[in-house]
């Protein structure tokens, strides 16, 4: 009957309010102290690197009025301008040879049918099992029988291809409806017509997120460039850092300059493409 039913106090729609404002409460301090921990050595180096010599043994935290922008001239002067065009080449033709052959080696595990192809795919995604010092030896033989030593060739070659890449780029063309496949095949493109026509504009965020990661490790390198080049103008900016920061072990704040100049392209690079990044790893998470 009518007269059974029970009114719902007003006041029990708003119980849960204030818990849950507490929780984002909660979860915003929390990740702006996480975010202060995580800035706190970027500061201290952008701090040092532009004090005297003198201050930075004081543990100072605030910054002064009398600040040493020359550190970034002297950081400069040298071979760091080399150094870091060689990294910015080294890093983007690597980037361009990642992306280039994880299309082609994605399309055909995705689209083509051909014997082995799963086996095949399986040791793909083997070699991510090896860590690179394990194969940089063998490697480091192969770039001497060649006579690769001392060369853009041998800094670049080696790290063309990559099964990260392959396996994020296969799954993401695994999204690509198998209806649009027949119907290019129809409008007359073949494989590669349908490929840089539909696949790859259909997969620009995974391409993009391939293409930062990509060049992050490239840039990152210093093993590898320590092993096959001995002179100063194949050197990559990470090997020059480190000879720049010995050089300077009584000057900390222009090897701290140094340090800042080197990271700023990867700075740029995370900033300008960060909602590509994000795009990229999330796509295909959610389905429906």
């Amino acid at each position: 009957m009518a007269s059974d039913t029970v009114a719902v106090p007003a006041e029990s729609t708003v119980v849960g309010r204030p818990s849950r404002g507490f929780g984002a409460l909660g979860r915003y301090v929390t990740l702006g102290v996480l975010g202060l921990i995580v800035a706190f050595p970027i500061y201290i180096v952008l701090l040092n690197s532009v004090l005297p010599a003198r201050d930075v043994t004081n543990g100072r935290l605030l910054p002064r009025i009398d600040l040493n922008w020359g550190n970034y001239s002297k950081a400069w002067s040298g071979e760091m301008a080399r150094y870091l065009g060689n990294s910015l080449l080294v890093a983007a033709l690597i980037t361009i040879g990642q992306i280039a052959t994880s299309i082609l080696a994605a399309y055909a595990f995705v689209f083509l049918r051909f014997r082995g192809r799963s086996l095949l795919f399986f040791l793909v995604l083997a070699t991510l099992m090896v860590p690179s010092e394990v194969t940089i030896v063998s490697n480091f033989q192969t770039i001497s029988s060649l006579g690769w030593n001392n060369s853009y060739l041998a800094l670049v070659v080696p790290f063309t291809a990559t099964a990260v890449g392959i396996f994020l780029l296969r799954q993401t063309f695994l999204g690509v409806p198998r209806d649009l496949r027949d119907a290019a095949a129809l409008d007359g493109y073949g494989h590669m017509g349908f490929l840089w026509r539909v696949v790859v504009p259909l997969s620009r965020p995974a391409i993009g997120a391939l293409a930062v990661f990509g060049f992050l490790g490239a840039w990152n390198q210093y093993l590898w460039p320590l092993f096959v080049t001995d002179e100063e103008k194949y050197r990559t900016v990470q090997i020059g850092l480190k000879g720049l920061v010995e050089q300077n072990a009584e000057n900390l704040p222009v090897a701290m300059a140094a340090t800042v100049l080197a990271a700023l392209p990867l700075a740029i690079l995370l900033i300008v493409f960060q909602k590509q990044l994000i795009r990229g790893l999330t796509a295909g998470a959610v389905k429906g």
